[in-house]
């Protein structure tokens, strides 16, 4: 079969996770393998005209989803395209690039799901789907500190896009292979040293490793830090695994391990000496930090991304 480009989607609403989840990924595949596409760039107004129209960036109607979704085939197909770029720090559109897609494209973003020509050009869709509490501290911190904004700024324009996250971001949860939560293991506590916990909703849209090797190893009852377990989401069956923050790192192993022995060239990946950005996140004070959550997460993508390889290429 001919070789053509494996894309995968990360789509969530604003400040859910996406550039974090992406980084790490594009890292373990190597970055000179992958090529970052961000759907943002797809706005079909700057920051001002949004402000003079009354529309978010949410909105389907203030992006070029047409376009995107025709580059989109394009790339899966291995052709260039003439990329548009939006800057978020400027609010402002910039000259586009032209892109020539790598072995591995990775598109993210607000509405990559929006349409079913798009929706058809991934190979694997993720959903980050963190709580609303934990989303907004980390709107509020990225926005104050990387975009110029206030925190009554960005507390604002979080309440004003609410109906438009709630009508055109959420529901694109449905269509994704892999629906993953970020959260504090309490109510009370925060991301301190980065020991959040992760839930991954894993639907049977495509062939997950076999986890229930995690049961028979002992996990899965409710007070081991990885648990496995059948549940319901959007009214269809799904396997849950969870991945708790103190989760140890002979815990982890054990079950990187068991998805690297699914595949052979996965097994470098699974050394953390190769792949030192493996669950790497910045600390609330700028130094870096180590989440077993985030690696097995991005662990598990990237094992998708690589069996998706043995189909078409």
């Amino acid at each position: 079969m001919m070789s053509r480009p494996i894309i995968l989607g990360i789509v969530g609403d604003s400040a859910a996770g996406k550039t974090t989840l992406t980084r790490g990924i594009a890292q373990v595949l190597g970055p000179e393998n992958v090529t970052l596409i961000c759907t943002d760039d797809y706005h079909r107004y700057d920051r001002k005209e949004r402000a003079d129209i009354g529309i978010t960036a949410l909105h389907p109607d203030c992006n070029h989803l047409d376009i995107m979704q025709q580059h989109l085939s394009l790339l899966r197909t291995g052709q260039p395209i003439l990329k548009p770029v939006y800057s978020h720090k400027t609010g402002t559109f910039e000259p586009p690039q032209y892109i020539k897609p790598n072995k591995f494209v990775i598109i993210e973003g607000l509405l990559g799901y929006s349409t079913r020509a798009a929706r058809d050009s991934y190979d694997v869709k993720v959903y980050l789907a963190p709580p609303e509490t934990l989303r907004t501290k980390w709107k509020v911190k990225r926005d104050t500190q990387k975009r110029g904004y206030t925190d009554e700024q960005v507390l604002a324009e979080l309440e004003k896009r609410e109906p438009d996250s709630a009508q055109f971001i959420r529901p694109q949860r449905q269509w994704s292979d892999i629906v993953i939560s970020f959260y504090p293991p309490t109510e009370e506590a925060d991301e301190i040293n980065g020991h959040l916990n992760v839930r991954l909703v894993l639907r049977p849209t495509i062939p997950h490793p076999d986890f229930t090797q995690i049961i028979n190893a002992g996990y899965g009852n409710s007070d081991s830090a990885i648990r496995l377990g059948l549940d319901r989401d959007m009214s269809k069956p799904v396997d849950v695994l969870e991945v708790d923050g103190h989760a140890t790192l002979d815990q982890v192993n054990k079950l990187e391990h068991l998805i690297c022995s699914d595949m052979p060239h996965l097994r470098s990946i699974c050394d953390r000496e190769s792949n030192p950005e493996l669950g790497k996140i910045a600390g609330t004070t700028g130094e870096t930090l180590q989440s077993y959550p985030l690696a097995l997460t991005q662990l598990i993508i990237t094992y998708h991304m690589l069996k998706a390889t043995q189909t078409y290429q």
